[in-house]
């Protein structure tokens, strides 16, 4: 089980739409809807919980729309499940604290890990060192 467990009403009235669709029902933001987040040093955490998930200095522009990574943070609350939808098998990612689903995780990232931690900005809230 995870550490936080709220009702669907709870969650609904915590965060926003968007964010609610995405983090609680597996949804998608639109590509390029998202700010990009600040070009400085800090740690993105999960926007239900505030787990700890990545670090800044591991981002990188994929060319998606989504904020890219190439590996979670030191010490990252980060959690890989099976996803069988839209046709085709996938890597999900979601928090372990709280089981927000955050995005997927693709191999054909840059060096050094070879991955692209691919997520939804709004699953994510910007903490600046």
């Amino acid at each position: 089980m995870f550490e936080i467990e709220k009702t669907d009403q709870e969650w609904r009235e915590t965060l926003s739409p968007l964010a609610y669709k995405v983090t609680r029902k597996h949804g998608t933001e639109k590509a390029f809807s998202h700010d990009n987040f600040p070009n400085q040093d800090g740690h993105y955490a999960c926007v239900c919980c505030g787990s700890l998930l990545f670090s800044h200095a591991d981002k990188f522009d994929s060319g998606t729309g989504w904020p890219s990574f190439t590996k979670p943070a030191h010490g990252a609350r980060i959690g890989e499940s099976v996803d069988n939808s839209w046709f085709s098998t996938r890597t999900e990612v979601h928090c372990q604290g709280c089981a927000a689903h955050l995005g997927h995780v693709f191999a054909d990232g840059p060096v050094p890990t070879g991955l692209r931690y691919c997520m939804n900005g709004v699953a994510m809230i910007f903490n600046p060192d």
